[in-house]
């Protein structure tokens, strides 16, 4: 067996020729090495390593047959293995035997009860997610008590820099940073006792209401922070109880942000029962959430009890016609309020005239009227122009998006010719036509006060636009003009550049989808070289102006030394590589002349 005769080769070497061992001595000098030892030295060693040179020895001998002749002859000269042999064997192999199993064995016990396990660590953070560092901010404190802290290094050292800033700037804006209610547990700790921010932001950081308890025994310790903004994280009813809970106990925040923050009835209701007896507040908005009748009418009873209110922002709930009716019973007996704004809440013309019936009996002094996107007619118009003819302290009016018409226009017109106070007034989206802008536009003639004039969205055509022209060349003090997408047209353009070549007043001038053409623009390329020192940005975006219009506006341009128009829009028109490198060129020119900067976009 090839057992028996390998051992039997180990234990009895048979003596090599001495032809044989030259074989060592040549392959030495083969390799550049002294020539080998003479072969009895080999004889002489342990038996594992003689057995293993002759072997070699035998493998490169210079007769082959030789060699494995005397290698069969070792093979059979030898006696079988006796029991001498086995035990010398056993007694070495035995005890390396029992040691490698030895070793094993408290490899593993030490690997069991040392090394943790990952897997049941890691589910175990899951399921316990209490266990971690809690974080003090005040004296004697923990807002954190209970809520896990699993922030890595990278986050805590943006933390920290965070913490910095509200240290450092007197305002702070970290909106849309992500750091959630972990993250504003660790930074209020920069708010407790802080001298030096006024104004921080927190909005739309995935704050919960869990979160809003970072806040407790830190607001009512800050006596500096005046502006807290907390929009867009989704803290709902159960967030602002908590927030009105400690601000109730807070001598400085004058400005409350709590816009799209899933705010129903509930939290109106906790808010209002604030109002009644917070004295600091000066502004509260709650723009974009699901307030309701009753949550109007909690916060239309704090109104009568609060003096210290000045601007409530409301646009886009669910206040309907009767939450409009429970509101005015709150204005009727509040002195405080300057501002309100009622944008998207579906009132109508019912809830306006409500609205109206309870600012009239106000004592305070109202300076701003947001009714826009409130389905309100010619009916509602009515009664809102009768409020602004009484009215002396109003100076911006909103009615974006209604459905008012020519009709809802003259009645606004008629009013606007008795205040002397209203400096915007916003019409846009009203559907008014030619007839409607043409009454507004003979309102303007005598009244000095108005410089914002908005009628955007209105079908008033060319005729329009030369109604309105005809009246502002010589006339009015109107210094933002925005008539987008009033289907104009290149006639109307004609209007509106010949009105520029005369006004001295119209800084700003939105002309966008109007459907200017290249005839329209080049027709307001014209005035563009007259010297008009008023002018500073014109906007005519999606007219499908194309080079040919932007080769007349860019000669325009180079042609008026004094220009100065500081930004002129021509985004998404129809202009190819050639027409932006005219304006371009144009620019430049500009600003090599006269060193005036005129940002161009297209």
């Amino acid at each position: 067996m090839a057992f028996s005769s390998t051992l039997a080769l180990y234990s009895h070497p048979k003596a090599i020729p001495k032809k044989q061992r030259l074989g060592f001595d040549a392959l030495a000098f083969d390799l550049g090495r002294c020539p080998g030892p003479d072969t009895s030295w080999f004889i002489s060693t342990a038996r594992w390593s003689r057995s293993k040179r002759l072997v070699v020895t035998a493998a490169y001998g210079a007769e082959g047959g030789a060699r494995r002749r005397v290698y069969r002859q070792s093979q059979s000269q030898q006696p079988p293995l006796n029991s001498s042999s086995v035990k010398q064997i056993a007694s070495y192999v035995v005890p390396a035997g029992v040691f490698v199993a030895a070793t094993f064995v408290l490899w593993k016990l030490v690997e069991k009860f040392l090394v943790p396990n990952p897997s049941r660590s890691s589910s175990a953070e899951d399921k316990s997610p209490s266990q971690g560092v809690k974080w003090s901010f005040a004296p004697g404190t923990n807002l954190l008590s209970g809520v896990a802290a699993k922030i890595d290094r990278q986050s805590a050292l943006t933390l920290n820099e965070f913490a910095k800033e509200l240290r450092t700037f007197n305002s702070v804006d970290m909106s849309g940073r992500n750091f959630g209610d972990e993250g504003l547990f660790f930074l209020a700790k920069s708010l407790g006792y802080n001298q030096v921010v006024e104004e921080v932001s927190f909005a739309a950081n995935s704050i919960t209401a869990t979160g809003i308890k970072a806040f407790d025994g830190v607001l009512q310790a800050n006596m500096v922070l005046k502006t807290l903004n907390l929009s867009g994280n989704a803290i709902a009813d159960e967030g602002v109880k908590c927030l009105c809970d400690i601000l109730v106990n807070n001598g400085s925040i004058q400005k409350l942000q709590l816009n799209s923050v899933d705010l129903g009835d509930e939290g109106a209701k906790a808010i209002a029962e604030l109002l009644k007896k917070n004295s600091t507040l000066r502004v509260l908005e709650l723009n974009n959430n699901m307030i309701d009748y009753s949550g109007f009418t909690s916060l239309a009873g704090a109104l009568v009890e609060n003096n210290t209110l000045r601007n409530l922002h409301l646009n886009g709930n669910y206040g309907g016609a009767l939450g409009a009716n429970a509101l005015a019973k709150g204005l009727e007996g509040n002195k405080s309020l300057r501002e309100l704004h009622l944008h998207g809440n579906s009132i109508g013309d019912e809830g306006v005239r409500s609205l109206i019936s309870g600012l009239s009996s106000h004592k305070g002094k109202i300076t701003l009227l947001d009714f826009g996107n409130n389905s309100i007619t010619a009916k509602g118009a009515f009664h809102v122009a009768e409020y602004i003819k009484r009215s002396k302290n109003l100076l911006w009016v909103n009615l974006y998006m209604n459905d008012i018409g020519d009709e809802g226009a003259e009645k606004i017109a008629e009013a606007l010719k008795e205040n002397r106070t209203v400096t915007t007034i916003d019409l846009g989206g009203n559907n008014i036509r030619a007839k409607g802008v043409g009454v507004i536009a003979e309102a303007l003639k005598d009244n000095a006060v108005i410089t914002n004039l908005e009628l955007g969205y209105n079908p008033m055509g060319a005729d329009g636009a030369k109604a309105l022209s005809e009246v502002l060349k010589f006339h009015g003090n109107v210094k933002t003009l925005k008539l987008g997408w009033c289907q104009i047209g290149p006639k109307g353009a004609e209007f509106i550049a010949d009105m520029l070549r005369y006004n001295n007043t119209i800084s700003i001038l939105d002309l966008r989808a109007n459907g200017l053409r290249d005839e329209g623009a080049a027709c307001l390329a014209r005035s563009l070289k007259v010297v008009n020192e008023a002018l500073t940005s014109l906007d005519m975006g999606f007219n499908e102006i194309r080079d040919d219009g932007a080769f007349a506006i860019a000669q325009a341009l180079k042609a008026n030394e004094d220009v100065t128009v500081t930004s002129l829009n021509l985004a998404s028109n129809f202009l190819t590589k050639f027409g932006q490198s005219a304006l371009s060129d144009a620019r430049d020119h500009v600003y090599e002349m006269s060193e005036r900067e005129v940002n161009i976009f297209f």
